[in-house]
């Protein structure tokens, strides 16, 4: 079961993708688009999906502290129902990602990364977090 997670933001859309197995999950890229061209994103989705046999999708569901679901937060749930049109046989799970860029930004710092390598690492580093962690509960 080969599966992506996706940390989607309002100019990148973080990547990460799982081994064959379905067991570990590794960075694969950081897809920068213009502000807010969500169509964009999805494309790049579809071509690793097609290029990588994909069987699942784990998306990030940006939540505020209380639960409630804002305007990130749909914006992901819109984006699940595009990929859900487009490619109707992959199952997209949507995985609550509330602190996992603050997670990831600790990790890097304790690494020693530079400010410009977090920003330019972080997406892709919080989609191999959400998807390694949906991974780790299977």
């Amino acid at each position: 079961m080969k599966a992506i997670g996706l940390d989607l933001g309002s100019k990148t859309l973080g990547i990460a993708i799982s081994d064959p197995m379905g067991l570990i999950a590794r960075p694969l890229e950081t897809f920068r688009f213009k502000e807010d061209d969500y169509q964009k994103a999805l494309e790049r989705v579809i071509e690793i999906v097609k290029a990588e046999n994909i069987e699942k999708i784990v998306l990030g569901l940006p939540k505020h502290m209380n639960n409630d679901i804002g305007i990130r937060g749909q914006i992901s749930i819109d984006f699940k129902k595009n990929i859900e049109e487009y490619l109707p046989k992959v199952l997209v799970i949507l995985i609550d990602e509330r602190l996992s860029s603050v997670y990831v930004d600790r990790l890097m710092i304790s690494a020693g990364l530079s400010r410009q390598k977090r920003k330019e690492k972080k997406d892709e580093q919080a989609a191999v977090l959400l998807l390694q962690n949906y991974l780790d509960t299977k």
